[in-house]
């Protein structure tokens, strides 16, 4: 499976007991929702490489597993090793709320000046991730993600809609 099929669950932090058991950080909203998985995917040298979970316990973002055919001598090279799951495991979201990789292309229509470009890509910065969208004639427009800005997503027509900040978009026109 290619990683860009993918999306990150987390990253193996350290051992845990003798036996061969990892404690895993889960970079995701709802650690619960992945409780019941079969298997997950390990970035190695080679690509991505599926690893079947025997047992796996989570407390909060940690999580304490046993991988199948794993050694505590295997589980060792594993540390700082990075977690996927393939794209069709994420929880279908609703309403406004939206995956970075599943807006890209999207048209933004603005409340006041209308159609202003499809989203580029998404800026993932610490303080408030952007969207980057690319108008009709060349010009990048740089939209934050927010709750106030963000009107509707509608998926079937791949549409966002804002409400941008006064002089926001005049900016970049």
């Amino acid at each position: 499976m290619k990683k860009e099929d993918c999306f990150y669950l987390g990253i193996i932090t350290k051992p845990f007991g003798y036996k061969g058991e990892l404690v895993i950080y889960l970079d995701v909203d709802d650690p619960g929702y992945y409780q019941e998985l079969p298997s997950v995917l390990i970035e190695m040298e080679t690509g991505l490489v599926p690893f079947l979970i025997e047992k796996m316990s989570i407390k909060n973002n940690n999580a304490t597993i046993r991988l199948q055919d794993v050694t505590p001598e295997k589980a060792l090279t594993l540390i700082k090793k990075e977690l996927y799951l393939p794209l069709n495991l994420l929880p279908k979201l609703k309403g406004n709320k939206f995956y970075f990789h599943e807006v890209i292309g999207f048209e933004v229509m603005d409340n006041q000046k209308g159609n202003i470009g499809k989203i580029d890509k998404i800026m993932d910065h610490p303080a408030q991730p952007i969207l980057q969208i690319v108008n009709p004639f060349g010009k990048e427009i740089l939209i934050p993600i927010a709750d106030d800005i963000i009107l509707n997503v509608d998926r079937k027509a791949k549409q966002i809609s804002i409400k941008a900040p006064d002089g926001l978009i005049d900016l970049y026109l």
